[in-house]
């Protein structure tokens, strides 16, 4: 640092030499009387001389300058952790803030400086780029059930009134300050594609009908759009949870259907018929818990609005192999009536009526009843696991 110091000192002197040769040179004194005294001192200093004179002095604070810039970028550098340009390289770079840090910049800094800051946050960059943060902080990298964006209303312009014609800025953000918007059904979507804006991914599109349509081959679930909707009917949740009730609509069973075809009346029958008490109703709107929902996709069916929506359209048909043992659970717990049969008698699963929501699949207990190999995930979790249950009762026994 001294030596810095002692660099700047001989600068100062060089500059000081410069100036002074520059005052002496070529000055003539002005003690003569009159004007020519005047003139002919004047007329000593030539142009280039002075513009010389000028750029060397110039040059020297500049020099000066750098030399305080050097010392002052050296004292005060904050020294930044290479793994942290590491990760930020391995980012995708979408700045979506779905893992909860304003930034990708601002998630590398905390997953490299902070142990609990899991390495698979990135929504957009998904499992390859966990892995790669992974194998740079030294942290283990989590696999996360995929997420995405789910449009909780159906209630487009052929399906839901309006209760007048708005002709303002083409955004939802700005109809809601109209009013609270132009739709009758104040919980529904506007419709003027905010989502679509504000998507980094291109996963969102405008339909005809004035209703955002989602492709979760694009969507990330980084959130935008959940939290750009202003009248909050966009969820992001588990790709798994395929049955919802895709309506917010808290008025009464009577409004709402005078405002939309497609809405939630409260009537309860998903309460009713749904076998894992998954559905419930308040607040007059039937609600689906994703952690009791097994994805059967009954409610949907026995709905009379339509307003539970099936991401399932078609299910794989039941049937019954050789290993029924006639115990008739089948034909209990079918909320259909597909299954029947005499006792300790083979069964059979009526193909016009079996719905494939995998209620006997999981309820069997000599496995006899197959259709899982397309079900969802969680009828073949459940089927594995009592079959494991099986093979251990028989060993022990």
């Amino acid at each position: 640092m001294l030596s810095h110091f002692h660099g700047i000192i001989n600068v100062l002197g060089l500059i000081g030499e410069v100036i002074r040769a520059a005052s002496s040179h070529n000055v003539v004194p002005l003690v003569e009387e009159g004007g020519k005294a005047a003139a002919d001192a004047a007329s000593s200093f030539h142009p280039v001389q002075i513009i010389k004179f000028t750029l060397i002095f110039l040059g020297g604070l500049g020099t000066l300058f750098g030399f305080g810039l050097a010392i002052a970028a050296q004292k005060f550098a904050v020294k930044v952790d290479p793994k942290v340009s590491q990760v930020r390289k391995a980012l995708p770079g979408a700045n979506c803030g779905a893992c909860g840090f304003a930034g990708c910049q601002s998630y590398a800094e905390a997953v490299v400086a902070n142990p609990d800051v899991s390495a698979s946050l990135c929504a957009p960059g998904k499992e390859s780029v966990a892995q790669q943060v992974a194998a740079i902080t030294g942290k283990a990298a989590v696999v996360k059930e995929p997420e995405f964006a789910r449009i909780m209303c159906q209630g487009g312009c052929s399906k839901a009134k309006k209760r007048y014609k708005y002709e303002g800025v083409q955004d939802c953000r700005a109809a809601i300050l109209a009013g609270g918007g132009d739709k009758a059904c104040r919980y529904g979507c506007l419709g003027y594609g905010t989502c679509e804006k504000v998507c980094p991914f291109g996963a969102i599109t405008m339909t005809d009908d004035g209703l955002p349509f989602v492709d979760i081959t694009k969507c990330t679930g980084c959130r935008k759009c959940e939290q750009a909707c202003p009248v909050k009917v966009i969820e992001v949740l588990p790709a798994s949870k395929e049955v919802l009730v895709a309506c917010h609509s808290k008025d009464k069973g009577v409004e709402t259907r005078k405002n939309c075809q497609v809405g939630c009346i409260s009537c309860g029958m998903c309460e009713k018929v749904c076998p894992f008490e998954a559905a419930s109703v308040s607040n007059n709107l039937a609600k689906i818990d994703i952690n009791k929902c097994k994805v059967c996709g009954l409610c949907a069916s026995k709905c009379p609005t339509g307003a539970i929506k099936d991401y399932i359209p078609q299910r794989p048909k039941a049937f019954v192999t050789d290993k029924c043992i006639g115990c008739t659970i089948c034909q209990k717990v079918c909320p259909v009536d597909a299954a029947s049969g005499e006792l300790k008698q083979k069964h059979s699963i009526d193909q016009a009526k079996c719905i494939g929501c995998g209620i006997c699949t999981e309820k069997c207990p000599a496995q006899a009843i197959d259709g899982t190999f397309n079900a969802p995930a969680v009828f073949q979790a459940a089927v594995a696991k009592k079959a494991a249950k099986s093979q251990n009762s028989m060993e022990a026994a």
